[in-house]
């Protein structure tokens, strides 16, 4: 069962400790806190990129100064190697099953083939896997950690994850579904297991099969936000 004990703030020594959620004014600015970095997001996705591309920048260094201000550790985050063992043993065996028929139909149909590996496609590869390593540092580390300081079900904490990974895939409704899913899963072993790394490398190989596999016309070439919509336009 992936669950666990709910973690609370310590005033006395600043760490989380399990029993139950923080309450009273800490929580109401944990709540707070969650809500602009999430509304901060959701604005740059669909506006500041275009017309503040800079404004990253400040909402990233808010969230460096919250790990400060709550202590966090890098075993906390999921950055370092605790846990990460645990957490390969529950996410990996499920991925592999449930991308094994993506890779049968890509083969199928055609949309995979056998290729000589480049240094440009190793590049490529690289760089998208450093963007799911980010995305789930930015969904667990961050967001599920402070989540889970306010709410004491974890299985409501992981689906609200869930919906807000999902929510930044808006408009494309075929990544809305798969991160909504993936979200919610991967938010689940977080909870049990605090390690990002095999929830970054599970997306990274989903989000290429699903990018191979899903027609182009409805995906848009795994585009968000405005771009969705632009798609196609020269």
């Amino acid at each position: 069962m992936l669950c666990g004990t709910i973690m609370s703030w310590d005033f006395s020594s600043g760490k989380l400790e399990g029993q139950s959620g923080t309450s009273g004014p800490l929580a109401i600015a944990t709540a707070l806190e969650v809500t602009l970095i999430l509304a901060g997001i959701l604005t740059y996705i669909w506006r500041w990129q275009h017309t503040q591309p800079r404004a990253w920048i400040p909402l990233f260094a808010f969230i460096l100064i919250s790990h400060v201000l709550h202590r966090d550790t890098v075993n906390e985050l999921g950055l370092g190697r605790t846990a990460l063992q645990a957490s390969a043993q529950w996410v990996l065996p499920l991925a592999v099953l449930l991308y094994l028929p993506m890779l049968f139909y890509g083969f199928e149909h055609h949309y995979l083939a056998f290729l000589r590996p480049t240094w440009q496609a190793l590049v490529m590869l690289l760089g998208y896997g450093c963007w799911c390593a980010f995305q789930q540092y930015l969904t667990q580390s961050y967001f599920h950690n402070r989540l889970m300081l306010v709410i004491r079900n974890r299985h409501l904490s992981s689906a609200l994850v869930g919906i807000m990974f999902s929510a930044t895939h808006i408009p494309n409704i075929i990544l809305m579904v798969a991160t909504l899913v993936a979200g919610f899963v991967f938010a689940e072993v977080f909870s049990r297991h605090r390690n990002i790394w095999p929830l970054a490398l599970a997306q990274a190989v989903g989000g290429l099969l699903l990018a191979a596999v899903a027609p182009d016309a409805l995906i848009h070439h795994m585009r968000v936000g405005p771009g969705y919509f632009f798609y196609g336009i020269r």
